[in-house]
């Protein structure tokens, strides 16, 4: 699975679907949108929402400068498939980030999705599928609807294979190797 970077409109040949619906949504002017199963999705998360994303930032923090990591909400794309994903935090080496437009899913050592009212299906169901199949090695779920965590960890084929939680926010939630460290999750 590569992408395929378009940096000059006027050299752009729209050949398939996918490459010309991922290119018209990395031109949006203004807000940024994501699509998932075909289905654009504009982005707007509410400062609660911010909120959780920025307490597992501040968290890591520490761990990303030692595995010289970045951490953010960039592009994801799933090539093959209908979906370029928003991921409320991703953690990917520092390597890959300068002048990437977007990166793959196992090319991250964690993606953190934040459910909201208007999403939480997607995040919980399609997107833990997604992340799977494109082999993200850590899924991390933050439920504000169900006010739970849960981490999804060894992806495989049918999704992934280890599941632990989901777990009440304020138990502390361990993040394996490369992490290897407890995320407060009392604040969420």
């Amino acid at each position: 699975m590569s992408v395929q970077p378009h940096s000059d409109t006027a050299s752009y040949v729209a050949d398939d679907p996918e490459t010309a619906l991922k290119y018209a949504i990395q031109h949006v002017r203004g807000d940024r949108v994501q699509i998932v199963e075909g289905v654009i999705e504009p982005l707007s998360p509410s400062w609660d929402h911010e909120n959780a994303a920025d307490l597992i930032r501040e968290q890591i923090g520490p761990t990303l400068r030692r595995l010289d990591c970045r951490a953010g909400s960039g592009d994801l794309d799933l090539p093959g498939s209908n979906n370029w994903y928003v991921p409320d935090l991703a953690v990917v080496p520092r390597d890959l980030v300068k002048g990437a437009r977007a990166l793959l899913p196992d090319q991250t050592l964690l993606v953190v999705e934040v459910t909201s009212d208007s999403n939480g299906d997607t995040d919980r169901i399609v997107k833990r599928r997604r992340y799977a199949e494109y082999r993200a090695p850590l899924y991390l779920l933050v439920d504000r609807q169900e006010r739970t965590c849960t981490l999804y960890s060894k992806p495989g084929d049918l999704g992934y294979t280890e599941v632990h939680g989901p777990h009440p926010f304020g138990t502390p939630i361990r993040l394996p190797e490369p992490f290897d460290l407890e995320l407060d999750t009392s604040e969420f």
